[in-house]
């Protein structure tokens, strides 16, 4: 149900506009353009765009972001700190990083624990842990949570994207788990403004879509 609040609830500033499949340097270009025409967050794109993204928003607000261990996460530790470290030094500023949910599953936390914790310290960026928590039992989300934010990541994120789409459930989860100590992502499944308000009022400080620029031209029709 729509109220004032949520009708005038500009959802821009919390979009992470995001370019994460098939992309060429063309479309990497009307991304930034677009995150900057219309105050976005952040531009979330794949490693190999971090450099060209770099020079593009030279001195904007907008942050950097891009994804390590993309989309499943299954990737070795060293293949992440690698990708997290040049990302870094191209100039990324905000790492969205897959936890390895098979470790998780089978009970190897210390090991999900010591890869986020290895990434965020040796680069010092702002670390989002992608929980895929469409993929998880409620105990092994409560855990996955604790865990990442044991480890030094500063805002949960729902998911890819890819295995589901962001509930409410699981903002209000994380927003209970969290206490408001770190920020929390939603993901997935963003296709209508409407949606989108309903997961920022649910507890959720950033939005991973592609289609920010279509949520706010919903907005202007309504």
């Amino acid at each position: 149900m729509r109220t004032e609040h949520s009708e005038n609830l500009d959802i821009a500033p919390f979009i992470d506009h995001s370019l994460l499949g098939i992309a060429t340097p063309e479309m990497v270009d009307r991304s930034c353009e677009e995150a900057d025409r219309y105050g976005f967050a952040a531009v979330c794109v794949n490693p190999c765009y971090v450099r060209q993204v770099t020079a593009l928003l030279h001195q904007k607000r907008i942050q950097i972001c891009t994804a390590i261990g993309f989309p499943t996460g299954a990737t070795t530790t060293a293949s992440k700190l690698f990708e997290a470290q040049e990302a870094m030094e191209n100039g990324a500023q905000e790492l969205d990083v897959i936890i390895n949910i098979g470790w998780l599953k089978a009970g190897k936390i210390d090991d999900v624990h010591r890869e986020i914790a290895e990434i965020a310290e040796s680069t010092g960026l702002l670390v989002k842990a992608i929980l895929e928590m469409s993929l998880l039992t409620e105990p092994e989300q409560i855990m996955a949570a604790q865990l990442c934010m044991d480890a030094g990541a500063r805002m949960l994120a729902t998911g890819t994207g890819w295995s589901g789409a962001a509930t409410i459930a699981d903002v209000r989860l994380l927003k209970e788990l969290t206490k408001d100590q770190v920020g929390i992502k939603a993901a997935g499944g963003i296709v209508t403004h409407d949606r989108a308000v309903e997961l920022i009022l649910a507890g959720a400080s950033r939005l991973g879509t592609s289609m920010g620029v279509d949520l706010l031209k919903q907005r202007e029709q309504d």
